[in-house]
């Protein structure tokens, strides 16, 4: 696709970014979403959440004729720094053997995207390698960010150009058809760099926040903690502003994932969250451009100790509970097949009169 090959910068400054200016979603779309499902020959509010996001979803689209066949998750892929300091068991290398394997669709996220009838749109938004890897589109900042326990892992200019790619990402693939979207990641080092940055906004102690990732031990656990502690003191970050923690401790993933949630608002796509980089990324988008997270749909409660505190942040209710740490965006591509099997009842208009009995009423 044109759109999505094409590389292109919007030059925006801090300023501008904080600038932009968002609708909310169409309450009228909402109400009469809501007013669809209770028409249905089905108790009130028998498909439950499922109710609430589809009209979430109307909202976003101002539409209650719901169309979301068309689906695609965004995968951000790049590299951190802070790994030098053995907060993961895993070498860099990983990083870049598992965009390889989403170019190729064969990652897990490809597997069950081919499943769902989910298009994967993997990006190297900062890998930390110069090889141009097929299937895999091309938005690299830099070969991976700079270890934050030394220097901040990115400059102002990088970060903005990281949610930039996000902002552009969700242009293109609306104007390509797609309707709704997920959020996805890979790069070694992130659960690190989404627990300081959780840790960061909500003032709250890394241990809090900060678990064992892809599996660490329990020294390898209390160093990660150590590493967030440390950086949080000496950069003050409690007392600093949400693109400040991010550009200081966060990753070209998770900035490229605001950018995301943030084109979401700003064109008007709905945003399904994969876990808890996704989620911290969402925090940014929410902190930077306030009303953005009326965006974005949950998808499910991840293992990662964060996931509770920033869900309540963000005000949201996963539907799935699977104790899910694989990242990718596979719990929101999960997600995708739970809300087709939902639109399929809501679209259908089975009423009551169809089956000869009285509709129930809302009191």
């Amino acid at each position: 696709m044109e759109c999505l090959e094409k590389l292109t910068w919007n030059n925006y400054t801090r300023e501008e970014l904080e600038r932009i200016s968002i609708n909310s979603p169409d309450e009228k779309s909402e109400e009469m979403v809501y007013r669809n499902w209770d028409q249905i020959a089905k108790p009130i509010d028998g498909m439950g959440k499922f109710e609430t996001l589809t009209a979430q979803i109307g909202a976003i689209m101002h539409t209650d004729q719901i169309d979301i066949s068309k689906k695609a998750v965004i995968i951000m892929c790049a590299d951190n720094g802070i790994v030098e300091e053995g907060i993961s068991q895993s070498g860099q290398e990983v990083t870049l053997a598992v965009a390889k394997s989403m170019g190729k669709k064969q990652s897990s996220v490809g597997r069950m995207a081919e499943t769902a009838g989910v298009e994967t749109i993997p990006v190297d938004i900062g890998i930390a390698s110069k090889e141009k890897i097929k299937g895999v589109l091309d938005r690299k900042i830099r070969c991976g960010t700079k270890n934050f326990k030394k220097e901040p892992a990115m400059t102002e200019e990088e970060t903005i150009r990281a949610i930039t790619a996000g902002i552009d990402l969700v242009y293109c693939c609306k104007e390509k058809g797609i309707k709704i979207l997920a959020t996805g990641e890979m790069g070694i080092g992130n659960t690190t760099t989404s627990s300081a940055v959780t840790a960061a906004l909500l003032q709250c102690k890394a241990d809090e926040v900060t678990g064992r990732g892809a599996g660490l031990s329990d020294g390898g656990l209390l160093r990660k903690q150590h590493v967030i502690t440390e950086a949080i003191r000496n950069y003050d970050l409690y007392r600093a502003d949400a693109l400040t923690v991010l550009k200081t401790v966060g990753g070209f993933d998770i900035a490229g994932l605001a950018g995301v949630c943030m084109g979401g608002a700003i064109y008007h796509v709905p945003i399904v969250l994969d876990g808890v980089i996704s989620m911290a990324a969402a925090l940014v988008a929410e902190k930077i451009l306030p009303g953005t997270r009326a965006y974005l749909l949950p998808s499910h409660k991840g293992k990662e100790p964060a996931v509770s505190l920033l869900l309540k942040e963000l005000k949201m209710e996963p539907v799935i509970d699977g104790n899910l740490a694989l990242g990718e965006g596979t719990g929101a591509v999960m997600m995708f097949g739970l809300l087709d099997m939902a639109m399929n009842v809501y679209n259908s208009r089975v009423v009551f009169s169809d089956i000869q009995i009285e509709q129930y009423q809302r009191f």
